[in-house]
């Protein structure tokens, strides 16, 4: 089985058709999402058909279930753009039958899933949905033990948008670091798949991971695409603040 892990898509449609332009070349057997397709990009609609189109399972992501709840603990900028997605989502594009089905599918979605060896969140393993698993996290060992305690044996995450391996030795190995492959051996591991729509690493092209469970590996995967693209729509977006566009161009 070889699977394509993504996340953190944030309405950013430029971005997530080029991951899928690039995952025709890969020979993947399915998709899995790992939360957070809508929320401060421009085209929260666009994404959702995209993602309930191409993935076999997609995790609820905090802004998410933002859309679905009264959002907690957003700043300005996150809660007036969720505040905007609402609105896109309720008056379409599409039938009265495509906008009920995007809301139902938001609605739907777990806030974990495990499948054998691998577990999938979008926040942690102790708190699926809205912990965050930073790199700096490794110098706190108690909570890396907590963590590590709640994982059989590979979790996969999202949420920081920040590409890496964490290991039980309280080690995190960005892609860079590792030649973007690590294997995947007996040592448990937290895994984050990076950001398809907004890169927080410095490097504002897409990242997601491809797991291969032949060879036992993860792959990180850099893909390109129209970032001004997706900057002028957001700027041409009186609720999305305008430092949602300048952030892609620097990827952070």
């Amino acid at each position: 089985m070889k699977r394509a892990l993504i996340s953190d898509i944030h309405a950013n449609l430029e971005a997530l058709q080029a991951v899928l332009a690039d995952l025709q070349g890969q020979e993947v057997d399915e998709i899995i999402c790992l939360g957070d397709v809508i929320g401060y990009g421009p085209n929260p609609c666009e994404c959702l058909d995209l993602v309930m189109r191409h993935t076999r399972i997609c995790i609820l992501g905090n802004h998410d279930q933002a859309a679905l709840f009264d959002p907690e603990g957003f700043n300005h900028v996150a809660l007036q753009a969720i505040y905007w997605t609402r609105d896109q989502l309720d008056h379409g594009p599409g039938t009265p039958s495509q906008i009920n089905k995007r809301w139902d599918f938001l609605g739907e979605r777990p806030r974990k899933h495990v499948e054998g060896d691998f577990m999938y969140v979008h926040g942690s393993p102790r708190d699926p949905t809205n912990e965050y698993v930073f790199p700096e996290t490794v110098f706190d060992q108690r909570k890396m033990e907590i963590l590590f305690g709640k994982v059989d044996r590979f979790c996969f995450n999202g949420h920081t948008h920040l590409p890496g391996v964490f290991t039980t030795g309280c080690e995190f190995i960005p892609p860079e670091e590792c030649d973007y492959r690590f294997p995947l051996g007996k040592e448990k591991l937290i895994i984050n798949v990076g950001s398809v729509g907004q890169p927080r690493d410095e490097d504002v092209r897409s990242c997601y991971a491809i797991v291969d469970d032949e060879d036992m590996l993860v792959r990180f995967r850099r893909v390109e695409y129209d970032v001004e693209k997706t900057a002028q729509k957001i700027y041409a977006v009186d609720e999305l603040a305008n430092m949602l566009g300048d952030r892609l161009k620097h990827g952070r």
